[in-house]
């Protein structure tokens, strides 16, 4: 009976630790929500770093692959948006599109967008 309650308890923390609610899931939705996107490319290092500093909220973030595969040029989207340097941040700021090339701090991040750090 023990061991049995021991691993539904265990099982029941598993699933609760499973959830895709992190610290910076809010952070990251409101950078989306504010207008912003990144552009960048998949074998970029500063690309894969700004990343990191998201964990798993990355996938809150609209991220916008510019490189085709095997380095073999730049996608469409991205080469009509004249995109030169990876990564590249675009911001709405009062209707306007402002651009910031090169990664950025979460705190860079927050100042441009409004959103509070958590």
């Amino acid at each position: 009976m023990k061991i049995g309650m021991i691993i539904l308890l265990v099982f029941a923390l598993f699933i609760i630790g499973c959830g895709s609610n992190t610290e910076l899931d809010a952070f990251a939705q409101c950078i989306t929500d504010s207008g912003a996107k990144e552009f960048g490319a998949y074998w970029c290092p500063n690309c894969q770093q700004q990343k990191a500093m998201f964990g798993d909220s990355w996938d809150k973030i609209i991220y916008i692959e510019c490189s085709l595969p095997g380095k073999q040029g730049q996608t469409e989207i991205c080469a009509q948006a004249g995109i030169e340097s990876y990564p590249t941040w675009e911001f709405m700021v009062d209707g306007k599109k402002e651009r910031q090339v090169g990664k950025m701090s979460l705190a860079q991040l927050a100042i441009k967008t409004g959103c509070p750090l958590p």
